[in-house]
């Protein structure tokens, strides 16, 4: 009797980023294969939500199904098992949307040539800080794909309360994002909570415009300083306990902008966790490099961590006392797939 094995292939949740920029797409290609090669490994759940996609258009001039995002979101129905790939065509929608827990599965697809932007001007005066996305996902195994993600209420002008506007807030488990932009001032970008993966993104701000409790890796992302404060912070990172596994990952990012008045993080929590690797850092980044947001007591308790940066705001000298720089075999357990369980979930963008 012959015995016929079929290999497995699967992401591999082990193989390091690799120190070299130019390696990181084939890096990325050879551990994040196809639903095709994967239908074994992923979640179950996953695995059949992605057998039988459906394909929805959203188009202005009404060619499509829906002239809206909200009424195509709406389309889905709640307990939706299916991927549902939602084509927008190209254009401004003014929407203020949200794609709630029982919603799964959802993506969000723009033309790479003629990318969409969903804009809104909310505030937290408003709605409250964390309600005020443009786009608010709660559903789990979210991903989008070319969008761009604005805010477009005024600046916050000084020490003014309420002024703070988001973008794009992600509170759903699993999720990626792929050649989007966060756009927007103050608390752009909300990466509230679960495991998500941002790659060839562009994400911009000037107070805390990265925050939340996510577990997520950055690969290959602009994070652009937004030039007119005198004080900024790209980071606000909300880790609660030693317990707890949430980091903001940062690896072959462009930190950029001018003026050295920039840390890379400040301490919301006492637990913030976060590490840039393989990032070159424009002069933004001020020789400091970190804040412990006035809590010294947070020092012992904090872990801000940086391995292999270049650039002129890398230069270690004056960091922060409480900051690290990271051996190989630290700065290892973030630099892979296995940080965020990605052999489980994690697909090649989605397209049509």
């Amino acid at each position: 009797m012959i015995l016929l094995t079929v290999p497995v292939v699967f992401s591999d949740n082990l193989a390091p980023i690799p120190a070299a920029k130019a390696q990181v797409n084939a890096w990325f290609h050879a551990n994040v294969k196809p639903l095709a090669d994967r239908k074994a490994t992923l979640d179950p759940a996953l695995a059949t939500a992605e057998a039988t996609p459906k394909v929805i258009k959203v188009m202005q001039d009404g060619s499509g199904e829906f002239k809206t995002v909200a009424d195509a979101i709406k389309s889905v129905p709640a307990g939706n098992t299916n991927r549902v790939i939602i084509s927008i065509g190209p254009g401004k929608y003014n929407e203020k949307l949200r794609i709630d827990r029982t919603k799964k599965f959802v993506t969000l697809y723009g033309d790479p040539k003629a990318l969409p932007t969903l804009v809104f001007d909310g505030t937290s005066a408003k709605f409250g800080t964390v309600e005020s996305a443009t786009l608010i996902v709660e559903a789990d195994y979210f991903t989008a794909v070319n969008i761009i993600f604005l805010n477009s209420a005024p600046r916050p002008i000084g020490k003014k309360m309420g002024g703070q506007a988001t973008a794009f807030r992600i509170s759903g488990d699993k999720a990626a994002l792929y050649n989007c932009q966060m756009r927007g001032f103050q608390d752009t970008h909300l990466d509230d909570t679960g495991k998500h993966f941002f790659k060839d993104c562009y994400i911009e701000g000037t107070v805390d415009f990265i925050y939340g409790r996510g577990q997520s890796i950055y690969l290959n992302n602009e994070i652009h300083v937004v030039p007119g404060d005198n004080e900024a912070m790209i980071t606000a990172q909300a880790r609660e306990s030693e317990a707890d596994n949430s980091a903001f990952v940062f690896a072959h990012c462009t930190v950029t902008g001018s003026g050295g008045t920039t840390v890379l993080g400040r301490a919301w929590r006492p637990y913030s966790r976060v590490v840039f690797a393989y990032t070159e850092m424009s002069n933004v980044i001020t020789p400091e490099g970190w804040s412990n947001n006035l809590h010294p007591e947070f020092d012992k308790t904090l872990y801000y961590g940086e391995f292999k940066n270049t650039g002129p705001g890398a230069d270690p000298v004056k960091r922060a006392p409480f900051t690290k720089q990271l051996a190989e075999a630290d700065a290892k357990k973030f630099l892979s797939l296995g940080f965020i369980e990605g052999s489980k979930w994690l697909l090649p963008p989605h397209s049509v």
